[in-house]
């Protein structure tokens, strides 16, 4: 039979047993902290992105309401619009194939 000492540091390693599983396998431990820590790097850079293309649709949409300025850029870059009595000339260079 054990002595009474016996049965408290058998209860003790126990205790100690147990918290040490729950630091490195249980719920909240060292590795799953690390995942969350990455997840919330990812996270973190795709807000940032989101922000940045946020920033830029609202610069655009001030520019359109501003003015014609921008509405002029985007018809002449994205549509290939002209003004009236203007020309437009295309180089290409020798050897190239016009489409």
């Amino acid at each position: 039979m054990l002595a009474p000492r016996h049965w408290t540091a058998l209860g003790l390693t126990c205790l100690l047993a147990l918290l040490q599983y729950q630091l490195w396998l249980g719920r909240g431990s060292w590795p799953q902290v690390e995942a969350y820590r990455q997840q919330l790097a990812e996270q973190t850079r795709s807000n940032e992105l989101a922000r940045q293309q946020n920033e830029q649709l609202a610069s655009e949409v001030r520019d359109l309401e501003g003015g014609m300025t921008m509405v002029e850029e985007i018809a002449r870059y994205e549509l290939g619009l002209l003004r009236p009595n203007e020309v437009f000339v295309k180089v290409t260079p020798p050897g190239a194939t016009a489409r």
